[in-house]
């Protein structure tokens, strides 16, 4: 399947497409809150926007998927109808971060955003080929990553955005390394922070603090395994993780630190294809304080 690509736009203004959400609450009401796939394949996946059968698509959701978790977790589906309520301000935020983002790095391209009902997971994803999906139920559903709703999806939509930058020969990599992964997904964070003064995944700090040189040598040790289990997409509300984001995310800290041309910086953290020398301009080691 040929998966659709997003609309474009060179400016500072985000563009949040909710129509495949109230397609689905219209069907969800209408079924009692318990839709059948059937009804979910013709009368949501079919019916609804490319940019949803793109999220669907790249994260193997399929109507039966769909059709089991809004029958396990109904509280899930249920609750993120409510926090839809905060996508105005959102919006709102995201556009001045946005109109930030284009002074810093002028080539910026801003793809319209889907944001769209799935399965729980994922919560989000970005690329510079398809632009950038949300799953509303699951990123409502991450209190662990932000307690504070509405900042949690400001910090996600700049990743994602960050996400929608980067060099395509690393995002659409079949089998990348635990090093590449590390350097897009951090590199994702470093830039949110450059933009709103945060990373997205504002757990971090109590995470690691203390244990860097620890999570860093193991870190080392695997920049070259193509297995990203241990490092990536893990996270539980009951045990949050993806530590490799908070270790790329120090390793692009350390780059535009060193860098002296801050604007060449952020284009080459962005646009990186070359993992290894990456790394070794960013002078990171294990442990280190980056400034």
């Amino acid at each position: 399947m040929v998966l659709a690509g997003p609309a474009w736009t060179q400016g500072t203004s985000s563009s949040l497409d909710t129509a495949d959400v109230d397609l689905f609450y219209r069907l969800y009401d209408q079924a009692g809150g318990r839709p059948s796939a059937e009804q979910l394949q013709a009368g949501y996946i079919d019916a609804g926007s490319p940019g949803l059968r793109t999220f669907f698509t790249a994260r193997r959701t399929t109507a039966t998927r769909l059709a089991e978790a809004i029958a396990a977790r109904p509280e899930l589906y249920q609750k993120a109808r409510a926090c839809a309520d905060v996508l105005p301000k959102v919006k709102g935020r995201v556009d001045t971060a946005l109109a930030k983002f284009t002074t810093l790095y002028p080539q910026a391209r801003v793809p319209s955003v889907t944001v769209a009902v799935g399965r729980g997971k994922p919560v989000a994803i970005g690329s510079p080929v398809t632009g950038v999906q949300v799953g509303l139920e699951a990123l409502c559903a991450t209190e662990f990553m932000n307690p504070d709703t509405e900042g949690r999806f400001v910090g996600v939509l700049l990743h994602e955005y960050a996400h929608a930058q980067q060099n395509p020969l690393l995002t659409e990599k079949e089998n990348p390394t635990v090093l590449e992964t590390a350097l897009l997904e951090g590199g994702a964070e470093f830039v949110t922070e450059l933009l709103i003064g945060r990373p997205a995944y504002v757990y971090f700090d109590p995470l690691t603090k203390g244990r860097e040189r620890e999570i860093e040598t193991a870190f080392a040790a695997d920049l070259d395994k193509t297995d990203l289990s241990a490092w990536f997409y893990n996270s539980t509300p009951e045990k949050p993780a993806d530590l490799g984001y908070w270790t790329g995310y120090r390793i692009a800290k350390a780059y535009y630190a060193r860098a002296k041309d801050k604007r060449a910086a952020l284009r080459e953290i962005l646009t990186v294809s070359d993992a290894r020398a990456f790394l070794a301009a960013s002078g990171w080691t294990p442990g280190m304080t980056p400034e």
